[in-house]
């Protein structure tokens, strides 16, 4: 009876053939999606973009991160680390593939519906089969395919702006935490001079060569420089914990070396020229935005088009009816359903949709002021931090150790007592602490630029703020 019914349809059923043939369906691509991610991220990131979307791509992985974590990370290491190993980006990845499924699904024609019913009574009974084919879903089909075209080109760009989040993240997690390493480090070797100093004070002091005022002096500077170190340890230990985060490792990935200083800042900055040119030109979330606003465009368009109509259905139908004889009567038929917006005609839709476009068009000119304005406030930062951390290399520490070696000098031949002494080697800390920063700084605001031209935004502002350490490294004044 089924075979019956499906030739009594062939109506419906001509229709949904013609459909598959004139519009072509879309099919998944062998990359997922991933190729046009790769090719916008790779290049900036210094690193390779890869979905693990099997066990081979999990072990493959697995190995390349084992054998970068052998030898001490460097930036580029750690930003490769984190996109391998860091699960959320790999969540980001699986929506790329529920995108894409999406995309291929809204290229299909309309699933068909199937009604079979039987009815008995007044001596006989009636069965009747039926299919119903959407018309209008089959007459917008190439619309909604080419938006859902559009929403995966998204989902690509999402995609995007999660793996230049994460690179540009790792890199900033692993500047602070070399930089708050190699603090630590100068604290503790401050602190061993300190301690020496506070027991060649004792001795001087049990030989009447050494006041008490001078073995205090001595002994609270060695107080206060365990203080700091105390702080810095702390502080590198949280930095070494955000870089772990960052990277995604866990077990026995955790026993991974940092190199003793960050790398010298260059000699040249960045030209600005372009930078706002750029990061219109390149940003994610800009690029996002715009094609949120075509896709809308096409909504709309689909919305003012189909306003008077919201559903129309055709049915092909056939009815096998035995009556009381025990005859058995073929009907055939053809139905139609369609649903009209007899209250409004359409306008509340059409009038949603182009306050839906409008207001997207605003966030599209709104986001591209501020992406400029960010990509100036970036480019202004990373200028004033490379320039401070070039000061303090080429001229404050220089002259700090010139300082320092001239008065030890004059102290040696007791031509200023060891007040002075304590507090020039309190001035030097400070400045080298300082420049620790600034040289952590400047990476933090390279960093930032790049993903203020390139997406992934979210720097913390860390380049701007000094640390508790450098504050409490200050001389207070004596």
């Amino acid at each position: 009876m089924v075979a019956h019914s499906m030739r009594s349809v062939r109506f419906a059923g001509v229709i949904f053939i013609a459909a598959a043939l004139l519009t072509g369906c879309a099919s998944f691509s062998s990359d997922g999606g991933m190729d046009a991610v790769s090719g916008m991220t790779a290049p900036a990131l210094r690193a390779d973009v890869v979905a693990l979307r099997s066990d081979d791509d999990t072990a493959a992985s697995g190995r390349t991160v084992a054998a970068l974590l052998k030898r001490p990370l460097n930036a580029d290491s750690a930003v490769q680390i984190a996109l391998l190993n860091n699960r959320d980006l790999q969540a980001d990845y699986n929506a790329l593939g529920i995108a894409e499924a999406v995309r291929v699904r809204a290229s299909l024609p309309p699933t068909p519906k199937f009604h079979l019913s039987r009815m008995a009574g007044g001596g006989g009974f009636e069965i009747e089969a039926q299919i119903v084919a959407s018309i209008l879903a089959l007459a917008t089909l190439p619309a909604r395919a080419d938006i859902a075209t559009d929403r995966f080109h998204q989902a690509q760009l999402r995609a995007v702006e999660a793996t230049l989040r994460t690179g540009f993240e790792a890199r900033r997690a692993y500047a602070e935490a070399v930089a708050s390493r190699q603090l630590a480090g100068y604290l503790a070797q401050a602190q061993s001079s300190a301690q020496a100093a506070v027991d060649l004070s004792k001795r001087l002091g049990e030989s009447g060569s050494a006041t008490k005022l001078d073995r205090a002096r001595h002994e609270v500077f060695y107080a206060e420089t365990a203080a700091r170190l105390a702080g810095a340890r702390q502080r590198a230990a949280a930095g070494r914990e955000r870089l772990v985060r960052a990277l995604g490792l866990s077990g026995g990935e955790l026993a991974f070396t940092l190199p003793a200083s960050l790398p010298a800042v260059p000699a040249h900055a960045i030209n600005a020229k372009t930078i706002e040119v750029e990061a219109i030109r390149r940003r994610a979330d800009l690029q996002i935005a715009r094609l949120e606003v075509e896709a809308l465009a096409k909504t709309y368009g689909l919305t003012n088009a189909t306003r008077f109509v919201n559903l129309l259905e055709v049915s092909g139908t056939h009815k096998r009816v035995e009556n009381s004889a025990g005859e058995v009567e073929k009907e055939r038929g053809l139905g139609v359903e369609f649903q009209v917006p007899l209250f409004d005609f359409g306008e509340t839709s059409v009038r949603e949709a182009e306050a839906t476009y409008a207001q997207a068009v605003n966030r599209l000119s709104a986001k591209a002021v501020n992406v400029a304005s960010e990509a100036r406030e970036a480019h202004a930062q990373y200028r004033a931090a490379a320039n401070v951390a070039q000061r303090y290399r080429r001229d404050v520490l220089p002259l700090r150790k010139v300082i320092s070696e001239e008065t030890l000098l004059r102290y040696n031949a007791m031509q200023i007592d060891v007040f002075a002494l304590l507090a020039e080697s309190r001035e030097r800390i400070a400045a080298t602490i300082a420049a620790i920063e600034a040289q952590r700084d400047f990476w933090l605001a390279d960093t930032n630029l790049k993903s203020a031209v390139l997406g992934g935004h979210g720097a913390s502002g860390s380049a701007n703020t000094t640390s508790t350490a450098a504050a409490s490294a200050e001389p207070a004044g004596h």
